[in-house]
């Protein structure tokens, strides 16, 4: 028996019910729904700064956007809204592609 403790996607009990095996679920409250997806946040991150290769890299990615994916359907919105946003805030602010890197700010 190997213990997990932590969100997964929607399809894997089935697929793990498919291998002969039987999965222990629970459905997560609001709250704790929203605190898994951080804490999935943070090992896919960690994920995607190990991987070795682009392929890995892209993997890791893609689960990074399926969780941003599922905290705008927490609020209310969709992908395309955010990207609008992160549009015009790029358009406004720019982006990060530049690689600045503030060190500090003094008074004239």
């Amino acid at each position: 028996m190997s213990n997990y403790n932590k969100l997964i996607r929607n399809k894997i009990p089935q697929i793990i019910k498919s291998n002969g095996k039987t999965p222990t679920t629970r459905i997560l409250p609001e709250e704790e729904y929203i605190k898994e997806i951080c804490n999935k946040t943070e090992e896919e991150l960690t994920e995607y700064l190990e991987a070795d290769t682009k392929e890995h890299k892209l993997e890791e990615l893609s689960d990074l956007l399926e969780l941003i994916n599922a905290l705008a359907e927490h609020e209310g919105t969709t992908l395309e809204e955010i990207n609008n946003i992160r549009k015009k805030k790029a358009e406004e602010r720019g982006g990060f592609s530049d690689r600045v890197f503030l060190i500090e700010v003094t008074d004239n």
